[in-house]
């Protein structure tokens, strides 16, 4: 096990103490943006035990797990602290990783595996499988809402949202349950000798348990560290005259930066069964765990929510899907479908910032 990733989760849960007992204290608050970053890759990293030790398909379950975690913590941390933005920060953030794994990076993992070795293959049953929940589950949570009239604006009743969030964890669960038991083999990749060099020796069960411990110090110390950083993510966000989509972006980004290292990884090693399952996977959590949490917050503690999507996005969000379905029809892949998904990715990108 590497020592930064023992002494950062360490140290980083000894700084949120510190700005607990010094709030407000200027170099603590900027010594926690570069803390938050490295706690997220060693969270991530301890996933990554845990989950070579239990192996596939479970270890990109439990990754995912651990990412959306995440993403619900920082969600519902800035949601608490109010403000103008609360009440879309949850749609903000779920549309943009969606977004950004349908097309940014499942774009890379497509183009960089494609570069390296021609033509890539996966299990075209287990990708559609995840393709059809994950947009059963986006239409059901972020189209829908603009669309009702029992409210006025892009949002739902409480009725609404209640059977929209128990819908969320029915399919993430029937997912989910698919893809560990019966038809675990759609998501298990092919071995071969890039894999064998790829991976060490899997690591014994104190290792993993070690690795179980600092991922549970990893993901309380993000939860609180994101909580100190909320309200100076959204100053700087407003101080640069940017829209308030953008931050949901950024939280999007923070979260699956290291999911999408390791996605990148395996796809250039040609196990792209496993960037997809990676990809895909975290994507269904993000929003069929992320939105009976929200939900649940919203309800619980008077939070308004908003989670209709704008006609621009739906559009986007749409195109990624009716060219994702294209590129998983086939169950082989190269780098021309990649660089399509990329474009779309950095159309998002643009069309947020220049509404």
């Amino acid at each position: 096990m590497p020592l930064w990733t023992i002494y950062v989760p360490i140290a980083s849960a000894a700084l949120l103490v510190a700005t607990l007992v010094f709030p407000g204290v200027g170099l603590l608050v900027a010594i926690c943006v570069p803390a938050l970053l490295a706690t997220v890759f060693a969270a991530v990293h301890h996933a990554e035990v845990v989950a070579h030790r239990v192996g596939e398909p479970f270890g990109t379950l439990v990754l995912a797990l651990a990412v959306t975690i995440i993403e619900v913590a920082l969600i519902v941390s800035m949601m608490l602290t109010g403000g103008p933005d609360a009440p879309t920060l949850a749609r903000d953030t779920i549309y943009s990783a969606v977004m950004i794994i349908c097309g940014g990076v499942v774009g890379v993992c497509l183009v960089l595996g494609g570069w390296r070795h021609h033509e890539q293959t996966f299990h075209v049953g287990g990708a559609n499988a995840a393709l059809a929940a994950l947009i059963t589950l986006a239409t059901l949570s972020l189209i829908l809402p603009g669309f009702t009239t029992s409210t006025p604006g892009p949002s739902y009743t409480g009725s609404q949202l209640a059977f929209a969030a128990i819908a969320s964890l029915v399919v993430w669960g029937v997912f989910v349950a698919g893809q560990t038991m019966r038809y675990q083999a759609y998501f298990l990749p092919e071995e071969n000798d890039a894999h064998d060099a790829l991976h060490a020796e899997r690591p014994s069960v104190r290792v993993a348990w070690a690795s179980f411990g600092l991922l549970f110090v990893s993901l309380v110390t993000v939860v609180g560290l994101a909580k100190a950083l909320s309200p100076s993510i959204e100053a700087a966000v407003h101080g640069a005259g940017a829209p308030n989509a953008v931050i949901g972006i950024a939280i999007a980004l923070l979260v699956l930066l290291p999911e999408t290292v390791s996605a990148v990884r395996a796809a250039r090693a040609n196990r792209l069964q496993v960037s997809l399952n990676l990809a895909l996977g975290s994507a269904l959590a993000s929003i069929g765990l992320t939105i009976p949490a929200v939900a649940l917050a919203s309800v619980v503690l008077g939070v308004p929510i908003m989670l209709g999507l704008s006609t621009k996005d739906v559009v986007l969000m749409s195109l990624v899907f009716l060219v994702s379905s294209s590129t998983f029809v086939s169950g082989r892949t190269n780098w021309m479908l990649g660089a399509v998904h990329l474009v779309i990715f950095l159309a998002f990108l643009f069309l947020t910032l220049v509404p």
